[in-house]
């Protein structure tokens, strides 16, 4: 059983190196670093490292983008399990083998950081809090799911599940695509609780999407045009 961890960045040069160590405490297999187009000192840091597969995007494609080539290069190395987390310092890669061992019971494990032993570091913000709470009311009103947190990016998935979804959203909805595919597809999903990790460093969504009425918006766009593919 090979497995992979892979890992969008983009400018994250405060916390890349100190997360990728902390990783490799914790996990001995591939890691695929995907760094979507960095404008800081990200790519230097990174250049540094002989324990990493690098792909280095000219350009910023996306958050989701950048997840789909991490996947694709996983598959195409072999992979039967990927592991997938955010660089930024807001998930514990201490988890990494409970993400893992959690597949043996399912297609899909997401982390939550809303369920009762999710541990809380840092305030998060109550507009993110709000924004998630009905985007995943929404997911589990049309799946029949009991999920508590809709957009974690720390999750595990089987391989061989992964390649049966279309994914093609670039941005940081494709999460919801993903839970549309996978209900469509009769995948298993559980979640594995994990912190609530806010830095004071805590990222911005870009251009527009820092409204949070018009990132629900984005979020909904994506989630319905996902279901009514689904429904041609």
């Amino acid at each position: 059983m090979s497995d992979a961890v892979v890992m969008p960045v983009f400018n994250e040069a405060e916390t890349v190196s100190e997360v990728l160590d902390r990783v490799a405490e914790h996990f001995s297999g591939d890691v695929i670093v995907v760094d979507d187009g960095s404008t800081d000192d990200t790519p230097v840091l990174l250049a540094k490292r002989g324990d990493v597969a690098i792909v280095r995007l000219e350009r910023n494609c996306g958050y989701g983008c950048a997840l789909r080539i991490g996947f694709s290069i996983a598959r195409d190395i072999g992979i039967d399990r990927i592991v997938t987390m955010d660089c930024d310092g807001q998930h514990e890669p201490a988890h990494i083998p409970d993400f893992l061992a959690a597949l043996s019971g399912a297609d899909i494990v997401s982390g939550s950081r809303y369920l009762p032993e999710s541990g809380e570091v840092g305030q998060a913000p109550m507009d993110r809090r709000e924004i998630n709470a009905r985007v995943t009311t929404q997911v589990n009103r049309v799946t029949g799911w009991s999920l508590t947190d809709a957009f974690c990016g720390f999750k595990a998935y089987r391989t061989e599940a992964l390649s049966r979804l279309t994914l093609t959203e670039p941005g940081y909805a494709m999460p919801l695509e993903l839970w549309v595919r996978a209900w469509q597809e009769g995948l298993t999903v559980t979640e594995l609780p994990v912190e609530r990790i806010y830095c004071d460093r805590d990222r911005t969504f870009g251009e527009d999407l820092d409204d949070p009425e018009r990132r629900f918006a984005y979020y909904m766009s994506v989630w319905n045009a996902a279901l009514r593919r689904d429904e041609q």
